[in-house]
C-alpha cells in the first residue's frame, strides 16, 4: 500500500479540527476526567456508549465464537423448526442443561436468538438473518483459520508473507504455478466462494442491467455461482467462465447440472499470466482485485481492456475500503484477512478508478448498491 503523501515545506500544522480532537482525546485519556463524564448528566450518555464500544472490541473474539457454537449446532436451523424448550434443545444438541443454558443466554444477549414469554426459544432477529444464507455460516466456519492466523497479531505484522492457514487454504495465493494446481488444492476454497456468491450475485443483479449484453466473461469467476445467477436472470446472456484449469472443470459441472451447457462454457488459464479470451463485450471481476497485490491487478486490468472489444465494458463487484459505515470492514477486517492471506488489500473507489484509467478504460463510476458493506460496484468503458 502506498504510503500517504508527505505535507510539503512551508505547509501549514495541524487544522483547527485536528488541533481540538487533540485536546478532546487528551482529556478522554485521564483517568479523573473519565470518572466525572461517567457521573455528570449531560456526558453520561456518550461516557457510557464509548464504555460500551471499547467493551465490544475486548470482547469481540467470544462474540464471534458464540455464533461459531451456534452454526456448529445449528441452533438456527432448529429453531426455524419451530421454537423449542431449554431442556428439548440440551437432549438434542447434546449439552448438559446448563452449557444449553449458557449458549442461549450468550446468544440472546447478541440477538441471535430470544426467549419468549412462555419459556420457550426462538430465533432472534439476527438469528433469523442466518436463514437461507448459508454463505454466511461458511463464513463462520472458515473464520477458524483466521483465528489461528491471528493468534500472534504482532507476529503476524513483522513476519514474512506467506505461510498461513489462510494462505495455504487460498492454495493460488502461494503457487509459483497457479494453474498446476491440482482440484483437491482448488476444492474447498471454490465451495466457499460458491456458496457466499448468491448475496453478491443478489446485490449485482440489482444494481445492473446485463439485458443489452451478448456474452458474460466472468473472470477469477470459481465454478461459476455468479455466472450461473446471472444466467437464469438474462436468458439471453451467453456466459463464459475463466479460471484456474481445476476450477474450471467444477464450472463446466455447475452449468451442466444447472441446464446451462448450451450457453455457458467454462474455460482454464491463470489470469495472472495469461491473456484473456476474446468474444464477451462485457466482463467481470467478482472479489477478485482484492485478492492480489497491485501490479498484479493493474496487468490484469490491462488483460481485461485487450480482450474487450471498443465499447466493451467491466464491472468490478467487491467490498470497497472507505464505504460509508462500513470503516471497520475495509481497515480492520480485510486489511488483517489479506494480510493472512498473503497477498492482496481492499482498495477505495477512487484507487479503482484510477487504476482502471490507467488501464484504458474510461467514464468509471460507481453504482448504487443495497447493501454497500457486502459488495459496491464500478463499471467503467473501454476506449478505442
Amino acid at each position: 500500500m502506498p504510503l500517504p503523501p508527505q505535507r510539503a515545506h512551508g505547509d501549514q500544522g495541524p487544522s483547527w479540527a485536528d488541533r481540538f480532537t487533540a485536546w478532546r482525546e487528551s482529556l478522554t485519556a485521564r483517568p479523573s476526567f473519565r470518572a466525572w463524564a461517567a457521573r455528570f448528566p449531560l456526558t453520561r450518555p456518550l461516557a457510557r456508549r464509548r464504555a460500551r464500544e471499547l467493551f465490544d472490541l475486548c470482547a469481540g473474539f467470544v462474540y464471534s465464537q458464540v455464533l461459531a457454537a451456534c452454526v456448529r449446532l445449528k441452533l438456527f436451523e432448529i429453531l426455524h423448526e419451530a421454537p423449542a424448550e431449554e431442556r428439548a434443545l440440551a437432549a438434542r444438541l447434546g449439552l448438559t442443561p446448563e452449557a444449553m443454558n449458557r449458549l442461549l443466554v450468550a446468544a440472546e444477549s447478541l440477538r441471535l436468538v430470544r426467549r419468549r414469554a412462555d419459556g420457550a426459544w426462538a430465533l432472534g432477529e439476527l438469528g433469523a438473518a442466518m436463514i437461507g444464507n448459508p454463505g454466511i455460516a461458511a463464513m463462520v466456519e472458515h473464520h477458524a483459520m483466521l483465528y489461528a492466523d491471528l493468534a500472534d497479531p504482532v507476529e503476524l505484522l513483522r513476519r514474512e508473507r506467506g505461510g498461513t492457514a489462510l494462505a495455504q487454504y487460498w492454495a493460488y495465493a502461494g503457487a509459483a504455478q497457479p494453474g498446476a494446481l491440482p482440484g483437491e488444492k482448488v476444492s474447498d476454497y471454490t465451495a466457499l466462494m460458491a456458496a457466499s456468491q448468491p448475496m453478491v450475485a443478489q446485490e449485482v443483479l440489482a444494481a445492473y442491467r446485463f439485458g443489452p449484453h451478448r456474452r458474460l466473461m466472468d473472470v477469477g469467476g470459481g465454478s461459476g455461482a455468479f455466472l450461473t445467477a446471472v444466467g437464469k436472470a438474462n436468458p439471453g446472456l451467453d456466459l463464459l467462465l475463466f479460471d484456474l484449469p481445476a476450477v474450471a472443470e467444477q464450472g463446466r459441472q455447475r452449468f451442466a447440472r444447472e441446464g446451462l451447457a448450451d450457453r455457458a462454457m467454462a474455460m482454464g488459464g491463470d489470469f495472472t499470466t495469461d491473456s484473456l479470451p476474446q468474444g464477451a463485450d462485457i466482463i467481470s471481476l467478482v472479489r477478485v482485485l482484492h485478492d492480489h497485490d497491485d501490479d498484479v491487478v493493474q496487468a490484469l486490468l490491462g488483460r481485461v481492456r485487450a480482450a474487450l472489444p471498443k465499447g466493451g465494458r467491466v464491472l468490478i463487484a467487491e467490498p470497497m475500503a472507505g464505504t460509508a459505515g462500513a470503516e471497520p470492514m475495509g481497515g480492520a477486517y480485510f486489511g488483517f484477512y489479506l494480510l493472512a492471506m498473503g497477498r492482496g488489500r481492499p482498495r477505495r473507489p477512487d484507487e479503482l478508478a484510477a487504476m482502471l484509467t490507467a488501464a484504458g478504460f474510461v467514464a468509471p463510476r460507481l453504482l448504487p448498491t443495497d447493501t454497500p458493506l457486502l459488495t459496491r460496484v464500478m463499471q467503467a468503458d473501454a476506449t478505442a
